[in-house]
């Protein structure tokens, strides 16, 4: 289901309200201390987004990879609990024109994790990193990583690291003396296959650059979408990976 559009104006239309449990102390912090290196030591991460106008600074850069790591430790742990064989995510530094082949691998399958902030509603996939086929472009000359993905998962996770640390300085015993000092939550709206990718990407399923979505968030980069209410839920995964 796409969004409704008025004019430059998108707004969400199926949707999965949060439903957060707790995320251990222990998985915080190997989030903490990954993403910190990554951001502000031996780390490369892009400045931008593929085909985003915004620099994002040390701090931004920090608060994305805290949340995407975070979102693959959470998956790791539910197949995990499920049963599932899946491998542990990586946690080496990455430097410049580095960087992980793919999130988790489970019974020789691939899974894309995306992650959002609680209130998200959407899984985006920047349109520059993915052709008509859903193949991630980065990887594709590369004969050893995996350009192709079975399946994504969307995690949602509480508070919005993007709103902290903004006014605090570059120290990191004050960063994660801040981190530490909520209660972080999470919750796994859905997940769905390559086919899934495929048919969003043909049918022009797109949010645009400088689109304004739900009156308040302008995009820094075109998108594709699913919106949460279309997504399959978790226990579809564990299925398809026991087969």
């Amino acid at each position: 289901m796409k969004l409704i559009k008025d004019n430059n104006n998108y707004h969400t239309s199926s949707k999965k309200e949060f439903e957060g449990s707790n995320i251990s102390i222990s998985s915080v912090t190997k989030a903490f201390e990954f993403a910190y290196e990554m951001a502000f030591g031996l780390g490369y991460h892009r400045e931008h987004r593929s085909g985003g106008i915004l620099n994002r600074n040390k701090t931004e850069i920090f608060q994305n990879t805290f949340q995407g790591k975070i979102a693959e430790i959470i998956v790791y742990e539910n197949l995990k609990n499920a049963g599932i064989p899946v491998e542990e995510p990586d946690f080496s530094i990455s430097g410049k024109e580095i960087w992980d082949d793919t999130d988790l691998k489970s019974n020789e399958k691939s899974i894309c994790i995306k992650s959002a902030a609680f209130f998200s509603n959407l899984l985006l996939l920047e349109t520059k990193d993915w052709d008509n086929q859903g193949r991630y472009l980065p990887n594709i000359n590369n004969k050893e990583a995996t350009s192709t993905h079975d399946y994504f998962v969307l995690v949602r996770i509480k508070p919005n690291i993007k709103s902290m640390l903004n006014a605090l300085p570059i120290v990191k015993e004050l960063y994660l003396k801040e981190i530490q000092s909520f209660q972080w939550l999470y919750d796994i709206p859905g997940c769905c296959s390559i086919k899934t990718i495929q048919h969003i990407i043909n049918n022009q399923y797109i949010l645009p650059q400088n689109s304004i979505l739900n009156k308040k968030t302008k995009m820094d980069a075109e998108n594709y979408y699913i919106q949460t209410g279309n997504l399959r839920a978790i226990e579809v995964l564990h299925s398809s990976l026991k087969e």
